[in-house]
């Protein structure tokens, strides 16, 4: 019989994966505010700390507001590689 030892990717996994891939110098904004239909839900902003922050859209979870965050500022960034370390 075969096992599975993958452990499995809980939010809390999944946010730990996202902020160690985030630069140590970038600037991390989480919150939890109400959307249009006064329904209270996540968005964050990644990136930069003296630039404005770039919020994403609002999201159920907080890993998926922090990681589409993530991929719209890296998207911006070409000094950043797939891993979020600093090519060079």
């Amino acid at each position: 019989m075969s096992h599975n030892y993958a452990m499995p990717l809980t939010p809390e996994r999944r946010l730990a994966r996202l902020m160690a891939r985030i630069p140590d110098d970038w600037a991390v904004r989480i919150e939890k505010v109400a959307d249009a239909d006064a329904v209270l839900r996540w968005r964050a902003a990644v990136g930069l700390p003296d630039a404005p922050p770039q919020w994403s859209a609002f999201h159920d979870t907080m890993p998926d507001a922090l990681e589409s965050a993530w991929k719209a500022a890296r998207a911006g960034r070409s000094d950043v590689s797939q891993g979020g370390r600093p090519i060079g």
